[in-house]
C-alpha cells in the first residue's frame, strides 16, 4: 500500500512538472510556395528562449505546406492534442485568416507571422485573441505611394496574388494612390503556383504605366517581373515587403535589379543611421541568426518570428503572476499581457499594443529599399 502511494505521488509530481511547462504551438509554411518565408521563421524559432519567467518552454512546430486546410488542422491539433498556451503562425495571410475561428473557439492567443491587417482588424470577439508581428499592408502601401510620387510616377499597373494577400494589397494601395496623385491603370491577378503570366503581362504593357507594383510574396513574386522584363517593359518596378529575403534575390537575379520595396528596418540594419530607434534591436537579431546560420543569411521573415519571441518574453512572466500554464486562466492572462506590451523594441519596429491595436507598430517599422547589385540598399 505504501509503495503504491509512493508511485502515485511520483506520478503526480511528474504531471505537475509537465503541467508547469509553457507550450508554444507553431504552424509554419516550411514547404510549398511560401517555403522561402517559412524556413527562416522555423530557423528563428530554434533561437528563441527555452525558459520564460523561470518556466521551461516547449516549442511544437508543424509544417502546413503553405496550405490553408492544413494550417487549420495543425492549429486544432496543437490546441487539442498538445494543449498549447499560444499558437504562432501561420506564415501567409490566407492560412492565418482561416485559423482565427479555431483559436477564438478555444480562447487561445495566436500571434500571426502574416501581413494583412484583416488578421487583427477590427478587434472583435474573435480577433481579441489574435495578434501579429508583420507590418500592416497600409503602412507599406503608403511608403510605396510616397516613393512613387517622389520619383515622378503618375500611372501604376498592379498585379497581385489571386488570394487574400493580393486582394488586401490592392485595396490598401488603392486607398492611398489618389492621395499621392497616382492612377491605377491596370489590375491583374495570378496564382502562387502559376508558371506563366504572359496574358496578364500583355495587359499591363498595353496600359503603359509609369510603374508596376507586384503584390506577391517569396519567390513566386519574381514571375510577373521576369515576364515584363522579357517583354521589354522599361518602367519602374515595385514589390511589397513580402519579397524581402535572399531567395527572392537569388531566383530573380538580373530581372529584379533596380526594384524598390518597403521593408522592416532589419533588412538593412547595418545601413541605418546610428540614432534609428530600431537599429540596436535589429542588429541583435541579425547577429544571433547569422551566428547560427552563416553570414548574409538573416531574413526579414525570420525577424517576424524573433519579434514573437520578444513579445512572449514580455508577456509570459506577467501572465505567470496570475495563473499556471496549461489552464484557461493562463491563456486569458497571456492574452491580456500581450495586449499590454509597451515600447518593446524588436527586429522590425517598436511594439505598443493596446485593446484596439494588436500589431502595435508605427512608422518606425518601415524603410524603403532598392535592390542594387544583388543586395539591399537603404533609401534615406
Amino acid at each position: 500500500m505504501k509503495k503504491s502511494l509512493l508511485v502515485l505521488a511520483a506520478g503526480a509530481a511528474l504531471c505537475q512538472a509537465a503541467w508547469a511547462d509553457v507550450n508554444i504551438g507553431v504552424t509554419l509554411s516550411t514547404t510549398g510556395p511560401a517555403a522561402s518565408l517559412g524556413i527562416p521563421e522555423k530557423n528563428t524559432i530554434a533561437l528563441l528562449p527555452t525558459t520564460l519567467g523561470g518556466q521551461k518552454v516547449n516549442y511544437i512546430i508543424l509544417d502546413d505546406a503553405s496550405d490553408t486546410t492544413t494550417a487549420v488542422s495543425n492549429t486544432r491539433k496543437l490546441i487539442t492534442e498538445h494543449k498549447v498556451d499560444v499558437v504562432v503562425g501561420s506564415t501567409v495571410t490566407p492560412n492565418s485568416l482561416a485559423m482565427i475561428d479555431a483559436v477564438a473557439e478555444a480562447q487561445t492567443p495566436m500571434i500571426s507571422l502574416a501581413a494583412s491587417s484583416r488578421i487583427v482588424e477590427p478587434v472583435d470577439a474573435k480577433k481579441r485573441w489574435v495578434f501579429k508581428t508583420p507590418q500592416n499592408d497600409i503602412m507599406m502601401a503608403l511608403a510605396i505611394a510616397t516613393h512613387m510620387a517622389s520619383q515622378g510616377v503618375k500611372t501604376v499597373g498592379f498585379i497581385g496574388f489571386a488570394d487574400a494577400y493580393g486582394e488586401g494589397w490592392y485595396n490598401e494601395f488603392n486607398k492611398v494612390a489618389s492621395t499621392k496623385g497616382l492612377s491605377i491603370v491596370a489590375n491583374e491577378r495570378y496564382n502562387r503556383t502559376d508558371t506563366s503570366v504572359t496574358g496578364q503581362a500583355l495587359k499591363l504593357l498595353a496600359a503603359k504605366p509609369d510603374a508596376v507594383l507586384v503584390a506577391g510574396s517569396g519567390t513566386p513574386a519574381v514571375l510577373p517581373q521576369k515576364t515584363l522584363k522579357e517583354r521589354g517593359y522599361a518602367g519602374k518596378y515595385y514589390q511589397t515587403h513580402g519579397v524581402a529575403n535572399n531567395d527572392f534575390l537569388r531566383v530573380g537575379g538580373k530581372d529584379v535589379e533596380g526594384t524598390f520595396l518597403p521593408a522592416g528596418p532589419v533588412l538593412v540594419a547595418s545601413q541605418l543611421p546610428a540614432d534609428h530607434p530600431v537599429k540596436k534591436s535589429a542588429l541583435e537579431y541579425v547577429a544571433k541568426y547569422e551566428g547560427a546560420y552563416g553570414k548574409g543569411s538573416a531574413s526579414t521573415f525570420g525577424g517576424h518570428a524573433w519579434d514573437v519571441g520578444l513579445l512572449l518574453q514580455s508577456a509570459v512572466p506577467a501572465a505567470l503572476k496570475k495563473a499556471q500554464p496549461g489552464t484557461p486562466a493562463f491563456r486569458a492572462a497571456l492574452r491580456d499581457a500581450l495586449e499590454a506590451v509597451k515600447e518593446q523594441p524588436g527586429a522590425h519596429g517598436v511594439f505598443n499594443m493596446s485593446a484596439n491595436d494588436h500589431l502595435g507598430l508605427d512608422q518606425r517599422a518601415r524603410v524603403m529599399v532598392k535592390i542594387d547589385k544583388a543586395t539591399w540598399l537603404y533609401q534615406p
